[in-house]
């Protein structure tokens, strides 16, 4: 029996993945309150323990994303989540600041991998002009793993102890990963796919030039891989600052405990989600109506870049904490509407996508490691409002680098030939 549309549940099977990921990783930052109170751990000590995991992730995303290009979705996915299966389960059995940190610095090993496979999955399982949108679907698992954390954490820390809410995950992992070896094929071996969508997944696709892998001096010798590497350099301190930080700063300025936490800090989470999905759906209907993919995605990165900073400076003057909270969520929707992570898929070919994305996830998380420790120093000695103030000017920096040096979304980079190769958008 063939399924229609098998494309959309790919894209669902990497979003859910894309969702344990950041549900594991949320974990950590819900119960920063709860274990300053049993184990002491100050907020220098937090990030501390955030950069641990940020310096493996460095590491890790730049050589995960050559091994996904090596190993192939299918196989390389399986091995990496299972891998982080096991070290959420490590948590359990943490106990000081110096074993949580050995905890997160072996997750931060094992995650980034999701990332430039579920981008090489788009590329394998979508025409060019359905990328971003798919990105969107599997990104906004970020969102929806977070949104799920809050009321999770809270719910099983108040009634079984902080320590079950990492067993939790690694069990839903394990399920993950099985589901996954039993469905995933490309779509050219997949016998569920009918005949039409493998037409439609192949369209306008450049035919494979070699079989050989890429040597990483090529790829950078490129200037539309330094656009999509300085773009993740400039954005993704910011998806960290969300992501680890803003539990903390409600907690920390706006007075909430691990009760409002769960009740109130899933809602910004939603909005990262619905930006996901914007950040594909909105180029998708602009370019159905006449426009380019590179207008109707350079257009969206604008204003994006426009409301993200308007939003963070409104967060500091706002006193009431439930508009802080829709300041927040409308900044994330923006930001998660950027999709820096689309990039990669709109520019090269599909069998070095997973490179290029490793190496920008790369330095952004490098970076992203480097503002986690000067945030900690921050927000101990003074407030949150330095940290808005300067995340502001991120996005409007990134979108003009990506403007500079990726002159056509939507064109392929042929690294082989010398010329790139457009797409119909």
């Amino acid at each position: 029996m063939k399924i229609k549309g098998l494309r959309w549940y790919v894209a669902g099977l990497i979003c859910l993945t894309t969702a344990l990921n950041y549900m594991d990783r949320q974990t950590l930052a819900l119960l920063t309150q709860t274990l300053k109170k049993e184990l002491g751990i100050t907020t220098t000590q937090y990030s501390y323990v955030i950069a641990a995991f940020l310096t493996s992730y460095t590491i890790m995303y730049a050589v995960s994303g050559r091994l996904i290009d090596y190993l192939g979705t299918r196989k390389g996915f399986a091995i990496f989540v299972a891998g982080w299966s096991v070290v959420d389960m490590m948590h359990m059995f943490a106990r000081t600041v110096g074993q949580f940190a050995v905890c997160r610095f072996f997750l931060g090993a094992t995650e980034p991998a999701n990332f430039p496979a579920g981008i090489k999955t788009v590329s394998e399982w979508f025409p060019m002009r359905e990328r971003a949108l798919a990105v969107g679907i599997f990104n906004s698992g970020t969102a929806i793993g977070a949104a799920f954390a809050a009321p999770m954490v809270a719910w099983i820390t108040l009634h079984f102890g902080w320590r079950y809410t990492f067993v939790v995950g690694a069990v839903l992992s394990i399920l993950w990963v099985i589901t996954w070896l039993l469905f995933y094929r490309v779509p050219q071996q997949h016998p569920l796919i009918t005949a039409e969508e493998l037409r439609l997944i192949e369209e306008n696709q450049p035919a494979p030039t070699h079989s050989r892998t890429v040597p990483v001096l090529e790829i950078l010798k490129t200037r539309e891989a330094w656009g999509c590497i300085l773009a993740r350099m400039l954005t993704d301190p910011i998806s960290y600052f969300l992501m680890f930080w803003i539990p903390t700063y409600f907690q920390q300025e706006r007075g909430f405990d691990l009760k409002a936490t769960g009740e109130f800090l899933w809602i910004p989470y939603v909005g990262l989600a619905l930006g996901n999905l914007a950040g594909g759906a909105i180029p998708g209907y602009l370019s159905r109506h006449g426009w380019s993919l590179n207008r109707s995605r350079k257009t969206t990165m604008f204003v994006a870049s426009l409301m993200i900073p308007t939003c963070f400076v409104m967060i500091t003057r706002v006193p009431n904490p439930v508009a802080a909270v829709a300041c927040i969520t409308v900044a994330m929707f923006f930001h998660a509407a950027w999709a820096n992570m689309t990039l990669p898929a709109e520019v090269f070919e599909k069998h070095v996508v997973g490179s290029v994305a490793g190496f920008g996830g790369a330095m952004g998380s490098l970076v992203g490691a480097i503002t986690m420790l000067l945030i900690g120093r921050t927000v101990t000695v003074g407030s949150f409002t330095p940290v808005f103030i300067i995340y502001s000017a991120l996005p409007m920096t990134a979108f003009v680098i990506v403007c500079a040096l990726i002159k056509e979304l939507g064109c392929v980079r042929v690294l082989s030939d010398a010329e790139a190769r457009p797409t119909t958008n």
